[in-house]
């Protein structure tokens, strides 16, 4: 699945491929019977409290859980009342342990659970019938099936960035598409969500390149630009990829989703992919940003995705205290603009940029 030409800080983006994508609140002290952030082995006194669900005993995913475990701390601290505790309940590989862990939260008096994160757990929950409190899940069910009542979800799928790139494509009048794809399951679900919704919104897709590093191949990416009648193309390719295939794709107008941003690449990376339009969260994009700059950096030395899900706990906490308080209005979030639909699915609508002079170009508008 990992390509030679992959960098170290791409190890994270398999993981995060893998995830999937009265009033009260929180508060990062305990009551003084808790013992929060942990469990212990002995049964302890029932309060209310919210409930954590992460993945922190799995060797694959606990930086990722301590990413959006650290993120939902810095928002409750920032928050600054004294609100109810948090408690987390640590889960493991096993999709079932966020089951039996739901059950003992619900035991232990919890008032509202954040998690799982694994989108094999929240599938467990979601068939699981357990669900009776408001349930934030950070992640969707496999195949977006209905959430039972009570739950809700919130994710960073991949799929829902290369839709909303689509329907950005769409309205900038774009009509015949030609896509780039690599052989990773990421990359290939990438470009169907792509196609799907760029077919949907009166679009065509005139013509498909596999990623490659071999010369010939790479240089016949010129013949089918000029050839395919292609007024644009979507990168589904990650940033060392779409580095490569760049300078076969001339003047051709170029979109991708967040797959390609490399962070802090510096002016050469940014000349590498120019004119590429993107979208990405604000948390990333605008951390000079106002409404950003109130949460701590939390010093993942530019390791974008575990940057991306400490901004996922951060605005996981924003969201769960709003549906423990009753609230669904929009919310201007470090990861998006969140809204919820009927269906309890929270959409995310990214910040539109482009690689221009090797600058980065940060547009006003939200496609």
């Amino acid at each position: 699945m990992r390509f030679k030409l992959l960098h170290p800080w791409l190890w994270v983006w398999s993981v995060a491929a893998l995830l999937y994508g009265g009033t009260a609140g929180f508060a990062s002290e305990p009551a003084p019977s808790s013992k929060p952030l942990g469990r212990t082995a002995e049964p302890q006194q029932a309060y209310a409290h919210v409930a954590l669900l992460l993945p922190a005993n799995s060797a694959a995913f606990g930086r990722p859980a301590e990413a959006v475990k650290n993120g939902f701390l810095a928002a409750a601290k920032a928050q600054g009342r004294n609100l109810l505790p948090i408690r987390l309940y640590p889960l493991t590989d096993d999709p079932q342990s966020a089951v039996a862990a739901y059950r003992e939260a619900l035991a232990a008096g919890a008032r509202i659970a954040v998690g799982p994160l694994t989108r094999d757990a929240v599938t467990a929950l979601a068939a699981s019938q357990a669900v009776t409190i408001p349930t934030l899940a950070l992640n969707v069910p496999e195949g977006r099936s209905a959430l039972p009542p009570n739950l809700y979800a919130v994710s960073l799928h991949a799929e829902s960035e290369a839709r909303q790139v689509a329907r950005l494509a769409a309205r900038e009048g774009r009509a015949y598409a030609m896509t780039m794809v690599a052989d990773t399951p990421l990359s290939r679900r990438i470009h169907q969500a792509f196609i799907d919704e760029f077919t949907r919104s009166g679009g065509r897709h005139v013509a498909e390149r596999a990623f490659t590093t071999d010369l010939i191949q790479l240089s016949r990416i010129r013949q089918t630009v000029g050839k395919s009648g292609a007024d644009m193309a979507f990168l589904a390719l990650d940033f060392p990829r779409a580095r490569a295939v760049r300078p076969y794709l001339g003047a051709l107008p170029l979109y991708a989703t967040s797959y390609i941003y490399p962070g802090s690449g510096g002016a050469l990376a940014y000349f590498d992919l120019a004119n590429v339009r993107f979208v990405d969260m604000p948390w990333v994009l605008q951390p000079d940003h106002p409404a950003v700059m109130i949460y701590p950096r939390p010093g993942f030395h530019a390791n974008q995705e575990l940057e991306r899900l400490y901004a996922l706990g951060i605005d996981a906490f924003r969201i769960a205290l709003g549906l423990l308080e009753g609230k669904h209005e929009p919310l201007d979030g470090v990861t998006g603009r969140l809204t919820v639909g009927n269906d309890r699915y929270y959409v995310r609508e990214l910040t539109h940029a482009q690689f221009a002079d090797g600058k980065l170009v940060i547009y006003a508008d939200s496609p």
